[in-house]
């Protein structure tokens, strides 16, 4: 299952839960035969996520500046027989995205505002621009460059995800949960620029 490959990877930084992995795979609309860019690759947890939807045709274009990270997201993505539709990349995303005509642009990084410019000239019109925060203070410098941008529906959500205990006469929420993991941040290419 899916999410035994993203629970169970080798880990040097803090994974993407699925329940955030599921609300940024369904918003960005991504699907098979989509060309995304990720920028944060990290474990390589969301990596293999959206790497699993854009199969068989599609593409993974990752971003990541330390070597270490990209040679566990690249076992991990191995162990889970994905890594022949991602391409790791060792570059800076804030610096420019080499990719065009992309169906979507998602981010993991403590500075997402700076690749808000790069992810406009590089997505599809009406293309899709994900950003996961985990302070709110980050949201909002997002959601400021990206109306800077001209992108448009801009919406942010915090997903809380609590499992239910059922045993007859006794159901109830389970005491602990999967609480703040962070904020997740979307918007979309405007078919025209905005005046």
């Amino acid at each position: 299952m899916l999410s035994d490959y993203i629970f169970k990877s080798t880990r040097r930084t803090q994974i993407t839960y699925p329940k955030d992995a599921a609300l940024i795979v369904m918003f960005s609309g991504i699907g098979p035969s989509s060309r995304v860019v990720e920028a944060g690759a990290g474990t390589g947890a969301l990596t293999t996520a959206l790497a699993h939807y854009v199969r068989p045709h599609g593409k993974v274009y990752s971003y990541e500046l330390r070597g270490e990270f990209i040679n566990t997201a690249m076992k991990n993505l191995q162990r889970a027989g994905l890594l022949t539709f991602v391409e790791l990349k060792n570059k800076d995303v804030t610096m420019g995205i080499d990719e065009k005509e992309i169906d979507a642009v998602i981010l993991d990084l403590a500075s997402p505002w700076a690749v808000a410019e790069h992810a406009y000239t590089s997505l599809k019109p009406s293309g899709s621009i994900v950003s996961f925060s985990p302070t709110i203070d980050q949201v909002v410098k997002m959601a400021e460059a990206l109306a800077e941008n001209s992108f448009t529906d801009v919406r942010s959500y915090e997903c809380l995800l609590r499992e239910m205990q059922v045993v007859r006469g006794k159901t109830r929420p389970e005491t602990l949960m999967t609480g703040h993991t962070g904020y997740i941040t979307f918007a979309r290419k405007a078919t025209r620029p905005q005046p």
